[in-house]
C-alpha cells in the first residue's frame, strides 16, 4: 500500500463526519445493551432450552451475521467517518473477539478436554494443537485466496483498479466471517448455553463496525445506499454457513468438541492478530485503537457475567 492511499471510509470526501456525541451515545448504548442482556437472559434461556445444538448454532450465527447489516445503517445518515473513529471501532471489535476467544472458546475447550481425557496436560496439548490447526488453516486460506487486507483502502479515482481493490477488500470481510460463524456454531456444543450466547453476542458486536466500513467503501464506488446496504448484508450472511458447519460437526461427534473449540480459537486469534489490530494501528491512531480494545474486552466480559 502506498503512502498516499486512503481507507474506504476516508476516500469519499462528501457528507458529514461522525460527531463526538455519536461516540458518547455509542458507549451509553453499549452500557444499556449489557444491562438489557442481563435482564432478558432468564426468559431467553427458557425459550432456547428446547432447541438442538444445530438449530441454536445456526440461529445464533444468523443473528450475529445480521449485525453486519445493522452496522451499515448509519450510511443512510453519514457518508464518511474519521480515521481515528474507524480505528477505535476496529480496536473495539478486536477487544470483543479477544474476550470471546479467551472466555467462550479457550476455557471451555480446556474444560471439555479435561473431562474427556482426565488430565490438565492432555487438555493443554489439545488446546495447543487445536489453536495451531485453526491459525494454520486461516493462514493457508489467506495465502491461497486473493483478497485485500483489512481496511487497506483503494486508490483515489473511479478506475478498474480501485473497483477491484474495494471488492477484494469486501471479499476479505466475507472470508473472515466464515471462521467467526464456525466459532459460534461450535460454541453451543458444550453444556452451558450461556457460553454460546455470549460468543454470538460478541461476534455480532464485532460485526457492526465492519458493516459500516464495508458499506462506506461501496458508497465510494458510487453504489446507491440501498445497494451498499444489500451487499453488506450478504457479507454477514456468510456466518450462518460457518455456524452450520461448526454446530453440525460437534453434534455428529461430541469427542470433537474440545478440538473444535480450540480450532475456532486459533482461527479467531489469527484474524485478530493478522488483520484487525495491525490495520487499526496503521494510520497513527494507536491510542484510540487500544482504548477500543480495552472497552471491547470489558464489554463482552460484562455480558458474560450478566449471563451468569
Amino acid at each position: 500500500m502506498s503512502e498516499g492511499s486512503q481507507s474506504p471510509v476516508e476516500e469519499h470526501g462528501e457528507g458529514r463526519p461522525v460527531p463526538r456525541v455519536f461516540m458518547v451515545g455509542s458507549l451509553v448504548a453499549l452500557a444499556a445493551f449489557v444491562w438489557l442482556v442481563g435482564l432478558l437472559w432468564p426468559g431467553l434461556e427458557e425459550r432456547i432450552a428446547g432447541l438442538t445444538t444445530l438449530q441454536i448454532g445456526l440461529l445464533a450465527s444468523f443473528v450475529a451475521g445480521l449485525m453486519t447489516a445493522v452496522g451499515a445503517i448509519p450510511i443512510f445518515f453519514l457518508r464518511r467517518i474519521s480515521q481515528s473513529v474507524e480505528d477505535a471501532m476496529m480496536g473495539f471489535g478486536a477487544g470483543v473477539m479477544l474476550s470471546a476467544t479467551a472466555f467462550e472458546l479457550v476455557l471451555p475447550s480446556v474444560e471439555q478436554a479435561e473431562a474427556q481425557y482426565g488430565g490438565v496436560g492432555m487438555a493443554i496439548l489439545v488446546l495447543a494443537v487445536g489453536i495451531g490447526l485453526g491459525g494454520g488453516a486461516l493462514l493457508a486460506l489467506h495465502k491461497l485466496v486473493p483478497h485485500e487486507h483489512f481496511f487497506i483502502g483503494p486508490q483515489s479515482g473511479a478506475d478498474p483498479q480501485k473497483i477491484r481493490r474495494v471488492w477484494l477488500f469486501i471479499f476479505a470481510i466475507a472470508l473472515h466471517n466464515l471462521p467467526e460463524g464456525l466459532a459460534v456454531g461450535v460454541g453451543f456444543g458444550g453444556d452451558d448455553v450461556g457460553d454460546g450466547i455470549a460468543l454470538a453476542i460478541g461476534i455480532g458486536l464485532q460485526n457492526i463496525p465492519e458493516g459500516l466500513v464495508v458499506a462506506i467503501a461501496l458508497l465510494s464506488l458510487g453504489y446507491s445506499k440501498a445497494a451498499a446496504f444489500g451487499v453488506t448484508l450478504l457479507t454477514g450472511l456468510v456466518q450462518p454457513v460457518g455456524g452450520l458447519i461448526g454446530a453440525g460437526a460437534v453434534t455428529l461427534m461430541e469427542a470433537l468438541l474440545p478440538w473444535g473449540l480450540a480450532f475456532a480459537a486459533g482461527a479467531m486469534l489469527f484474524v485478530i492478530s493478522h488483520e484487525i489490530i495491525p490495520e487499526s494501528h496503521r494510520k497513527g491512531h494507536e491510542a484510540q485503537a487500544t482504548l477500543g480494545v480495552l472497552i471491547g474486552f470489558v464489554v463482552l466480559l460484562a455480558i458474560d457475567l450478566a449471563l451468569g
